[in-house]
């Protein structure tokens, strides 16, 4: 197996097909089919089902991505630790997040480290599942995951970013209370959720479900990004994190929650197996933390 066919397999997966990874690699695309064909050749499994046009990941194909992305880590580090200058500093960061957590904090490390080190290259990749945070780092899919308190893992260090509050976003004109909402009092107006096993969800639902409220459910989306949208379609109600909501407060009926619905999140990660790159990012996380700790509180608006 050789390190130009890994390559060429983690662009095909992260550009969506054959040419998207072409593209990106500057390559023509029989060079990378041909890559790709000899690598399953090699390992005797097929890493994509051709449907078409197409490229969908294997069983084996997602089986293969976590230690793919940990032999580019390792090759890099390798390049690290040969460096003639520390300011040298190359390699991929491989980032997971929430989608609601891949916001403000996350952001605005990604910006200070890149200029800190603009060549090492940055992978900020969709963390669908916040209960799977430590199983992404341990399978080697990222070095870094971010995702609401708790996250699993004996092993990991976890370093609290900020939190978020959750607020009840309505399609404009809905006729709801004024003032906050009690959770166990919601009013009965359709409403769309995501499924059980997310655990703000799951929250929301044990919350609701300790009060006696059932509100109808409209649509139980599984695409949380699709969530306001179909608020502002005037499909239903639903909860969501406070920026996203007030991104469109001129089209929508937000109302805060009763108690307050605010949970922290945090990034992850194993200090025993970082990269080079990963302990420039720690350095710079504990930097931006600390900073953010003895930083005087900002003064009342006149």
């Amino acid at each position: 197996m050789e390190l130009r066919q890994v390559e060429y397999f983690l662009a095909v997966v992260e550009n969506k097909g054959i040419g998207g990874a072409a593209s990106a690699l500057g390559v023509a695309q029989p060079t990378v089919s041909q890559a790709l064909r000899a690598l399953e050749r090699e390992l005797g499994v097929q890493l994509f089902h051709r449907i078409g046009r197409g490229m969908v990941l294997s069983a084996a194909g997602r089986t293969m991505v976590g230690p793919a992305r940990q032999i580019i880590r390792d090759v890099d580090a390798v390049g690290d630790l040969l460096a003639a200058e520390e300011d040298e500093l190359t390699g991929h960061l491989d980032l997971l997040a929430s989608p609601a957590t891949a916001v403000g904090p996350v952001v605005d490390l990604v910006a200070r480290f890149r200029a800190t080190y603009p060549r090492v290259s940055v992978r900020l990749g969709d963390l669908r599942d916040e209960t799977r945070a430590a199983s992404t780092i341990e399978d080697g899919h990222c070095e870094f995951a971010v995702a609401h308190l708790p996250i699993a893992g004996d092993a990991l260090e976890v370093i609290e970013l900020g939190e978020q509050e959750y607020v009840l976003v309505y399609p404009e004109g809905s006729e709801v209370p004024d003032g906050p909402i009690p959770l166990g009092n919601l009013p009965s107006l359709p409403m769309v959720f995501v499924p059980r096993g997310q655990s703000v969800a799951d929250e929301l639902e044990e919350a609701m479900r300790v009060g006696g409220a059932r509100p109808p459910v409209a649509v139980l989306s599984e695409h949380r990004e699709e969530r306001l949208p179909m608020v502002l379609a005037g499909i239903g109600g639903s909860l969501l994190e406070r920026s996203m909501a007030e991104s469109a407060a001129d089209r929508a009926v937000i109302r805060e929650t009763e108690p307050r619905f605010v949970r922290p999140f945090a990034i992850a990660f194993d200090p025993a197996s970082l990269s080079p790159v990963g302990q420039a990012f720690v350095e710079l996380i504990r930097a931006q933390v600390d900073e953010n700790v003895t930083a005087p509180p900002t003064p009342p608006a006149e």
